[in-house]
């Protein structure tokens, strides 16, 4: 993966060593489990952070120093991110006839508020505000990753960046809005399937961007890549997680989707990069 030099975004904010004062109460045990198997990847902050019982801070300080390792994580990140706004801005121009508008990514140490999705926890993995329409992101996560998911190669976390862009285009397009007003009229085992079509959605939009970078993009991508990809997008199948925190799963819980379905979706946005064939509501295997 060729990144080094390339352009890299703006719409980024460094909260790295900034203190926040107040307490965080994850209610039971298991919590932090819970909420990466709700959040990671975009999950909806602003309902799981009010369930699991987080509580607003105030953050306050200056950016501290970042190490060589994290500077280079932190200029991948934004280069990342820059291709995405490149992919789909030219995406939006040629097939809606409308300007992208981006999202943007928060960095942070342990914790940081959000504008509208609670308290953000290193714990719960990266996640998307739909309200703020920000991508608030722990960067130690890379090393999470790699150790405790087994996701190798730069390229995983660029798949981690992209999906949670994946949730803002569907903010964008408005299925955000609708799929969380059919929270309130399901059970909660029939909006599990609901939540596990929207992840795999961003799953597919991630393959979408994929397939452009290396037209539209300072990016450089090899088919071992998108490989690393389709590895990353198994390592975070609900079916993975579980059976790695409980040493079992169970299907009717699952939120994101196993890992053979996120793979699936994934390649399949990477192969057509036809937005149009993303429609997972319509998949009759997920209903």
């Amino acid at each position: 993966m060729k990144w080094q030099g390339g352009r890299q975004s703006g719409n980024f904010e460094d909260r790295r060593g900034m203190s926040s004062g107040g307490k965080v109460a994850i209610g039971g045990i298991g919590g932090v489990i819970v909420l990466l198997i709700g959040l990671f990847m975009g999950g909806d902050p602003s309902q799981l952070l009010q369930q699991m019982g987080a509580g607003q801070e105030t953050t306050t300080g200056e950016v501290r120093e970042l190490s060589a390792e994290e500077q280079q994580l932190t200029e991948f990140s934004r280069v990342v991110l820059q291709s995405t706004e490149d992919v789909w801005g030219k995406l939006f121009r040629e097939q809606a006839n409308a300007d992208y508008p981006p999202t943007k990514l928060v960095v942070y140490d342990r914790n940081t508020p959000t504008d509208g999705c609670g308290m953000g926890q290193s714990a719960y993995g990266p996640f998307y505000c739909p309200a703020d329409q920000t991508i608030y992101m722990d960067l130690t996560f890379n090393d999470e990753l790699k150790q405790r998911f087994g996701a190798k190669g730069e390229f995983a976390l660029a798949y981690v960046i992209a999906h949670e862009v994946g949730h803002h285009i569907q903010n964008i397009l408005g299925v955000l809005k609708q799929t969380n007003a059919m929270r309130a009229k399901m059970s909660e085992r029939e909006y599990n399937k609901i939540s596990v079509m929207t992840e795999l959605q961003a799953d597919f939009y991630a393959g979408v961007w994929a397939h452009y970078v290396n037209k539209n993009s300072d990016i450089e991508l090899t088919y071992a890549d998108i490989v690393d990809g389709m590895q990353a997008a198994a390592a975070v199948g609900d079916d993975h997680i579980q059976e790695q925190a409980q040493g079992h799963s169970n299907p009717e819980s699952f939120t994101h989707g196993t890992s053979k379905q996120r793979t699936y979706w994934f390649k399949k946005g990477y192969d057509t990069g036809d937005l149009n064939a993303g429609n997972t509501f319509d998949d009759r295997s997920l209903q």
